[in-house]
Order: structure tokens, then sequence, then C-alpha cells
């Protein structure tokens, strides 16, 4: 018999101290530090590649965040009022292409619920009796409930929430009780994979579409930036940092749906807002004035 066999003690024991000694030669990570460091270690000897070493130091980072850190800010925030018809909502709709939409009374502190673009296919494709009152649409019995967290909320717990409720959207509130913002799980998951882009993500030419002639729709948080590029003009970008920002600087006031400014070689008028922020605006470019090199007819 073997004598190896015969002393599982005595191999446990030699196994044991192995352990030791490669724990003495490469010690474990004891913070987040050391575990970027063993990651950058395993990327330069290409036992992982840079694509999988920035993903798990994103969920390093998701870790230690909470939701006021990566959620949607108020003021950006697309929003439909439950006393809208549907006539008035669905260019919001159509033209943010979200595919979820908080439903608020009147002020956005009152969150009726969410509307999901999907519920109102029905009404699209006329699966209603027409010759009664019940093809008038109501906002109320569509709606599903709104979820809301806390500001100070961990993301990696709401992260588990999120999978394991089966939604994918929530309502941020701050410690007066008021929505402060949103946060979807598609927020989350791009502070660990990066930036998730869809068919309905679109570059600056799609912020800025030609509707006939000199006329533009523009959305309303296009960076002032962008906008100075296409429209050959010279806004200020260091006072605000998108063309709703020289809007307000006008008029000093959140303007209405249909108010109209002018502004140097642009009349501006809102077609899409709510009580915190515009959405869309029509753009009327003087003739004569260049766009994108060309000039208007």
């Amino acid at each position: 018999m073997s004598d190896d066999n015969s002393h599982p003690s005595t191999n446990s024991s030699k196994k044991s101290l192995l352990n030791r000694i490669i724990q003495i030669f490469r010690p474990e990570p004891k913070n987040k530090n050391d575990l970027v460091d063993v990651l950058t270690d395993a990327q330069s000897r290409e036992l992982i590649n840079p694509e999988t070493k920035l993903m798990i130091e994103g969920v390093l980072e998701v870790s230690e965040m909470r939701v006021r850190d990566i959620m949607i800010p108020r003021s950006q925030m697309v929003t439909i009022d439950r006393n809208q018809s549907l006539d008035e909502f669905l260019p919001i709709i159509l033209e943010s292409g979200h595919s979820r939409f908080p439903v608020v009374n009147e002020d956005i502190d009152h969150v009726d619920g969410i509307l999901l673009a999907k519920d109102l296919l029905a009404y699209g494709f006329n699966s209603f009796d027409l010759n009664t009152n019940e093809n008038e649409l109501s906002l109320t019995e569509i709606i599903r409930p709104a979820i809301i967290v806390p500001e100070s909320k961990k993301v990696e717990p709401l992260l588990k929430e999120f999978r394991s409720n089966r939604y994918h959207m929530a309502l941020v509130a701050d410690e007066y009780g008021g929505i402060s913002g949103v946060i979807t799980i598609e927020d989350i998951l791009e502070q660990i994979v990066g930036e998730i882009e869809d068919e309905t993500d679109e570059d600056i030419e799609e912020d800025i579409k030609v509707l006939a002639g000199n006329v533009y729709l523009v959305r309303a948080l296009t960076e002032l930036e962008d906008f100075n590029d296409y429209f050959n003009s010279e806004f200020d970008e260091k006072s605000v940092d998108t063309i709703s920002g020289i809007i307000l600087q006008k008029l000093h006031h959140m303007p209405q749906k249909g108010e109209q400014v002018t502004i140097g070689h642009f009349d501006f008028k809102v077609i899409a807002t709510d009580t915190r922020c515009m959405q869309m605006l029509q753009v009327t470019v003087a003739k004569n004035h260049k766009v994108n090199g060309k000039t208007s007819d």
C-alpha cells in the first residue's frame, strides 16, 4: 500500500502549507483599489479583455452609487398630463422615442402612474366600440402603478428589485417627498456596460429635423453647441447648456404651449411642454440666413 494514501492528514497539511506560501507571494485584494490592480494585471497578461475589465469596474462603481448619482433630473423628465387629450400627448410620445412616461396630475409632484406606450396599441387599431363613448381614451384606466424610491437608495439593491419585480422605471423622491427625477433599469445597466443605443437613439441631425423650407423641429434640450453648429448661430454657450436655456433667458418665465418668441435670426414656437420644462420647439429661420452651409429659402 502506498505511503501517500496511508497518511491523508499529512497530504492535507502539505496542501495547506502550499496555499499559505502562495498567499504570501500573491496576497488577496484588501480593498477596491487592490482589486482594480488585479484586474489591470489580468488584462496586461491577456487573461481578460479591456471590455471585460471595464464592465467589472462598472459593477464595482455601481455598488457604491446611490440613485441620486445617476437619475434623470426632474428638469429633463418627459411627462404626460392626465388631462391632456390623445392628440396632445401622442406627439410627445412619438418624438421622445421613450416607451414609458410618468403621468402627472397638473403638477409633476403628483404622479398618478406610468403609461406604457404599448398600451395605446389597442386604441391605434380601433379594437374598441366606435359607436359608443368607449372609444374615448381614459389614461386613468390604462396607466400602471408608479414605483417611488428615495434619492438615497443604493443602486445595487434597486437593480435587484427591478429584475425581481419586473418593472423598468421608478420615480425618485427627495427628502421632502417631492419628485426630483426618474431612474430606469437602462440607466443602471449603462453604468456597467456603457451607453446602450437602440433604434430610437438619434444623433444631432435627428434632434433637429427639417419640417419644410426654413422651418425645423428641434428638441428643447438640444445642446447649445450643437444648435450653434447646425444653425450657424452664435448663442453664448457659457451662460446656458441648451437652446431652451436661451429661450428662458429671453422670456424670464416658463412658456406655455403655443407661445412664441423671436431671438436674432430665429422665431421659436413652443409646441410641447409641461409644467417644468419645454420639450419640443418649432424653429423658423430668417431668410438669407445660412443653415448647415446653405441659405434659408
